[in-house]
């Protein structure tokens, strides 16, 4: 019975490019959208950029363009990317559109009615300079727990420990380096703890859909069991905000000015707002394909990070709205390379881009990745050298090696025509046997499964060519020769069938490839279905050269190289500009605004001045610095300088140095230069942090 499916991906975040996991998303749910319409199924494959929130505004600013203009420029490459990896969305849309402003206050608004939504005053961090509330990712401050220093505003990176971001010492906004102060202000909530929503999710995450399967499969239901409080039935749900203060770019919230939309819960509606476009645009109507009470089946493919907003949030949203709820959960887990979580700096990061630019099949990867993926949550796994011994051995040497070889016996001896000997009723009956079950396959998203049986057919082909011997029986053959004739041309007819077979098969997979089967060698005026596997070809053209190996040598090309040094270039004075480092080890070092109160020779020393410093921590610091051959001390006191507060005090003969100012000067002491210490502008005050 054909089935209407609605299927989407999850929306990648309009502040960059796509990225290697996007793209294995895509191929996943481009392969399962493709078996389902080849089985005579009606599906709406839609996408859209995520294009609100807090990041994109701030991106945006710092480069002097419009939030829109940024998104604008990323929503450009895309088609690059889909196009070149073969991914055929049938709309792509933008959360930032007339269609998701409209569905998501109609939404708000029912959950309004439906006394789901409420509000409270909260307080939270205030950037006075910016003039913004500051999410968690933008707070930064001293660990609570280990006292790191610079750790975000809701953990720490160095001990793991998780905390509010008024928990943290000394807290300063990441924006401008303000310290934050807080705040109250109104915000909205969806009431998710309402015993209703926990009755409903109760029950959707453990139901099935029309098809007969389950809404989600059973390690994304097990999580959803922690947050719904398992088998006593006490939810772990808190209400979840869904407001953000202005500046935001986003959507408003219905008469709430200044208030807008936290951008998880707008995007998700963009699921609907690029159906709705879509449909405009074909002519489809939009609410009756969406009807709660229709057979359209909502279908979703993510990854196994964001499956919190999808198994709760997103139904019980669509629930209480009196609209659709999706009917399945896909979730997958992340790509690796070579065991390893990808890293640019390591050399282990792999750009699409530069995959397609050096020149690599793009069905290479669709189906090393299908050979990879099943309908578990787990992380795969780019192995370079099984990569290239998987297409090599089973594109090139197992597949592509049956056409090649039997058509150039059919076309030198038959010209091109197919015949078969014995029952071809029971040759057509044992293809479609075998299609039907990589189709079901698919459709279970058992994609490594149906590679294995794929391949393990075309072993069989092989096999049974090889010990035909068709290459003998072409010896020496002429007119009088009809049974070894007959013979040669079944043994390729067959092999050729099976060479078609296998490239129904694979359809989903090589779509490009495929079609130029269908099209270059059997004459095919339309794509492949599934039940084509089981009509067998009568006639063949010469054959063309339809994939070629990979090369090992591209697969150094395509890794990203670390990122290297910039050479050490000689500056005046002689000294060769040291070896890069991160923004991470320079955040490492305090540089601090520090006020000389008092300065004094150091009995013994020739090179020593003895600095009393004030850096706004309400006591001060003792400092030795090697600065007596260039000041007087009475020439420093009431100066304002930088010192690195956060140096290891360090124990002399003459007292403990309790942190280092700095200087400059040439690196030959034989250069007549002098020292420089370094004085701030006029404005800067003790304590402040240089950035």
């Amino acid at each position: 019975m054909s089935r209407t499916l609605f299927v989407t991906t999850a929306l990648p975040y309009a502040n960059g490019s796509f990225h290697i996991g996007h793209i294995m998303e895509y191929i996943q749910a481009d392969i399962w959208v493709r078996s389902m319409r080849m089985a005579g199924h009606t599906v709406h494959f839609v996408g859209a950029d995520d294009a609100h929130g807090a990041p994109i505004m701030l991106k945006a600013e710092k480069e002097g363009i419009s939030p829109q203009e940024l998104v604008a420029r990323y929503a450009a490459e895309r088609p690059r990317y889909l196009d070149g990896f073969h991914i055929r969305f049938d709309h792509w849309h933008s959360t930032d559109s007339a269609e998701n402003v409209a569905l998501s206050q109609d939404i708000y608004r029912a959950l309004q009615a439906a006394n789901l939504i409420e509000t409270r005053a909260i307080e939270q961090f205030y950037d006075p300079v910016k003039g913004m509330f500051l999410a968690d990712r933008y707070i930064k401050g001293e660990c609570p727990k280990c006292h790191a220093k610079d750790q975000y505003g809701d953990s720490c990176e160095v001990c793991g420990a998780v905390y509010a971001p008024t928990d943290l010492i000394n807290p300063y906004s990441a924006l401008t380096g303000a310290t934050p102060v807080l705040k109250s202000s109104e915000h909205f909530f969806f009431k998710l703890s309402d015993p209703r929503c926990v009755e409903f999710l109760q029950h959707w995450t453990t139901g099935v859909n029309a098809a007969g399967n389950k809404h989600l499969q059973p390690e994304v239901q097990a999580k959803t069991r922690e947050w719904l409080g398992g088998d006593d039935g006490q939810a772990k749900l808190g209400d979840w905000d869904i407001s953000r203060d202005a500046p935001y770019f986003g959507i408003e919230i219905p008469d709430a000015p200044g208030k807008y939309f936290y951008v998880w819960l707008d995007a998700p509606v963009g699921y609907l707002a690029s159906l709705k476009s879509y449909c405009a645009k074909q002519g489809l109507d939009f609410d009756a394909l969406l009807d709660p009470q229709g057979s359209t089946e909502q279908v979703h493919f993510i990854g196994k990070d964001i499956i919190y907003f999808h198994a709760l949030f997103w139904p019980a949203m669509l629930k209480f709205a009196g609209r659709k709820t999706p009917d399945a959960l896909n979730v997958h887990g992340f790509i690796t390379v070579s065991g390893e979580k990808m890293s640019k700096s390591r050399g282990t990061g792999i750009s699409p881009l530069r995959y397609l630019d050096i020149g690599m099949n793009a069905e290479w990867l669709r189906y090393y990745i299908a050979a990879k993926l099943n309908a578990r949550v787990e992380d795969i796994d780019f192995n370079p050298d099984d990569f290239v011994a998987r297409v090599n051995s089973d594109l090139v040497g197992k597949y592509v090696n049956i056409a090649s070889r039997a058509a150039n016996f059919i076309t030198k001896h038959f010209d091109g025509a197919l015949a078969y000997e014995g029952d071809t009723a029971a040759l057509s009956a044992e293809f479609a046997a075998r299609a039907e079950s990589i189709r079901a396959a698919f459709e279970a998203r058992e994609y490594n499964r149906a590679i294995r049986e794929i391949m393990a057919y075309a072993d069989g082909i092989n096999q049974a060519f090889d010990t035909a011997q068709p290459w003998v029986l072409a010896k020496g053959i002429g007119a009088a020769d009809a049974a070894q004739k007959a013979r040669l041309q079944d043994i390729c007819s067959r092999s050729l069938a099976g060479f078609k077979a296998l490239s129904v098969m694979l359809a989903p997979v090589l779509p490009a490839l495929a079609n130029r089967v269908a099209r270059e060698l059997f004459g095919a005026a339309q794509p492949f279905t599934w039940a084509d596997a089981a009509a067998l070809p009568e006639r063949v053209a010469p054959f063309k050269h339809l994939m070629q190996r990979v090369d090992p040598a591209l697969l150094d090309q395509l890794f990203e190289p670390p990122a290297q040094p910039v050479p050490a270039a000689a500056l005046p004075g002689g000294e060769a500009v040291a070896d890069t480092i991160t923004i991470d080890d320079f955040a490492k070092i305090d540089l601090r605004i520090a006020k000389i109160v008092d300065c004094q020779h150091v009995e013994g020393s020739t090179k020593l001045l003895q600095l009393t410093l004030d850096v706004g921590e309400g006591r001060h610091r003792n400092v030795f610095s090697g600065i007596k051959s260039a000041y007087r001390p009475e020439d420093l006191v009431g100066k304002l300088t930088v010192m690195v507060a956060n140096l290891a005090p360090r124990k002399m003969k003459f007292g403990v140095s309790e942190g280092m100012v700095l200087a400059a000067s040439h690196a030959d002491e034989g250069v007549d230069a002098g020292i420089y210490v370094l004085e701030p502008w006029p404005g800067a005050q003790p304590g402040m942090r240089v950035r």
